[in-house]
């Protein structure tokens, strides 16, 4: 089997400065982004008072952003495929800063929704490519610690809007939550400029046929010239160039950077049976990141704590602030030991004990419902539940879903396979937040937990029988892990077929 030199080989190998820094800088749009989430939960209370809106409306509100992400994650991958991952980020970040904008300045809940909707495409990109710029810079033993700083980034950036909420809060209603909605157009702006300082993935500039500039960052962001000439070895092989080639610029067929019908049909149509396990795979975590109900702990935090029992808005603001603190800490945690751990026992430990906070939650939630008086065990119990849940969820679940979508397709298919997974992500999102209002007065709110903890169920045995490991192994191996016996010929007739 062969794998890149130095990198799995010496696991002590230390981390990248370069790389690292240059995954933190494209991580920042994931706190913008992560911000917009966590300020809207409180900001909510206070639009709903001055615009007085419908439950319906609120749903609308919170849900519409992961529509629009659909839009833009979907546009995405093609985008940076032609573009290319940096200025991809560029054109996210200013396209979320004109929503924030439209937010902040909102006179109406007509105007609200456009500046969401628009902020939405922009999140839509970033969530697609700050992850994939990661993987695709850094080596194969920390490809995981930097492909998860954008799922840190969000952590932040949810916290840093917990806290906004609580301080805004003081200040006059239609001037506190438009100044918590347009305060991130300025991180936004910096972001735009500060990313054209890194350098650009170098194996989308291989794709490029610029093999001479992805050689000089490769020798950047690895720690010796025979890991940069391996790697680039690596790379110019899975992008059908003679790996022994030394020329700085080399013409690529036109159709394996242009042919956007024939990504497609290898993805979706015709996909080899590798292919199909990478989709299924990509797809279904990101199906079931949010199919467990996360989005309906994050953004309707405070409506679950009144449920239990915390009736003040003062303890509601605060209590979001522990979720977003814990939240913070175990995705920081899990960004450590995801390399050595591997991605798939953090997320079958992951699910498993969420399975457990969920059906804890639901059962407390129901037992509240059924009763008149205040329950100080419940209400307790309803609070570590929750701060539970969403400790199981960032040590596992949240940050492996996208390391795991980032650096599974081929270089040829990364872009696409990263959008259509991004896509399924969003759908799932909005139809948590812009249902889960409905669904609880439907079957009770502790009915709903009960159901997510159903799925959650189902994601543990998907995890169990659908996603191989990936830990330590190079992208370009990808491939292999994802192949059986016998596929890898198959697969090679079945592209020339395509081809012709």
């Amino acid at each position: 089997m062969k794998m890149e030199t130095g990198e799995i080989g010496d696991s002590r190998r230390k981390l990248n400065k370069y790389a690292c820094a240059c995954a933190v800088v494209g991580s920042m749009i994931s706190i913008i982004f992560g911000y917009d989430t966590g300020v809207m939960s409180g900001a909510m209370i206070f639009i709903k008072e001055e615009f007085t809106i419908k439950e319906g409306q609120v749903e609308v509100l919170a849900g519409i952003l992961n529509l629009c992400a659909l839009v833009g994650s979907l546009c995405a991958g093609r985008t940076s495929d032609y573009i290319g991952r940096r200025y991809t980020i560029v054109m996210a970040s200013v396209i979320f800063m004109l929503g924030s904008i439209l937010m902040g300045y909102a006179p109406n809940y007509g105007v609200l929704i456009a500046g969401r909707c628009t902020a939405g495409v922009g999140v839509g990109f970033a969530l697609m490519i700050a992850p994939v710029y990661a993987a695709e810079l850094s080596s194969a033993n920390t490809r995981g610690f930097l492909s998860s700083l954008p799922e840190i980034g969000i952590s932040v950036g949810i916290l840093l809007g917990y806290i906004s909420n609580n301080l805004f809060a003081k200040l006059r209603q239609e001037l506190g939550w438009r100044i918590m909605l347009g305060i991130a157009a300025v991180p936004s702006l910096f972001l735009a400029v500060g990313i054209l300082k890194m350098p650009e993935s170098p194996r989308w500039l291989v794709m490029r046929g610029k093999v001479g500039e992805a050689k000089k960052i490769l020798y950047k962001v690895c720690d010796d010239s025979e890991e940069a000439e391996q790697r680039l070895k690596d790379i110019k092989r899975a992008a059908g160039i003679d790996e022994n080639c030394t020329a700085d610029i080399v013409e690529i067929p036109k159709s394996r950077t242009e042919g956007e019908a024939g990504v497609w049909t290898e993805l979706l149509i015709r996909p080899t049976p590798t292919v199909r396990r990478m989709l299924i795979a990509g797809v279904g975590v990101h199906f079931f990141e949010h199919a467990t109900g996360t989005e309906a702990v994050i953004l309707y935090g405070p409506r679950i704590f009144r449920k239990a029992g915390v009736m003040a808005r003062r303890k509601l603001l605060m209590a979001t602030v522990g979720v977003g603190l814990t939240k913070l800490t175990f995705i920081t945690i899990s960004t450590f030991i995801i390399d050595k751990i591997g991605r798939r026992k953090l997320l079958l430990f992951s699910i498993a004990g969420m399975i457990v906070t969920l059906t804890g939650l639901a059962t407390c939630l129901t037992v509240v419902e059924r009763t008149d008086e205040k329950l100080l065990w419940a209400l307790v119990l309803s609070l570590i539940f929750v701060y539970g849940f969403i400790m199981f969820f960032n040590i596992g679940l949240c940050p492996v879903c996208w390391v795991y979508s980032s650096e599974i397709f081929p270089t040829k298919l990364r872009a696409a396979g990263a959008s259509i997974s991004v896509g399924v992500n969003r759908v799932m999102n909005a139809t948590v937040s812009m249902t889960f209002l409905s669904l609880s007065s439907a079957i009770t709110i502790g009915g709903a937990f009960y159901l997510f903890a159903s799925v959650a169920v189902v994601a543990w045995f998907f995890v169990y029988f659908c996603l191989p490991e990936t830990k330590g192994r190079s992208l370009e191996e990808m491939e292999e892990v994802f192949s059986k016996d016998g596929d890898l010929k198959n697969e090679k007739k079945q592209l020339e077929l395509v081809k012709s």
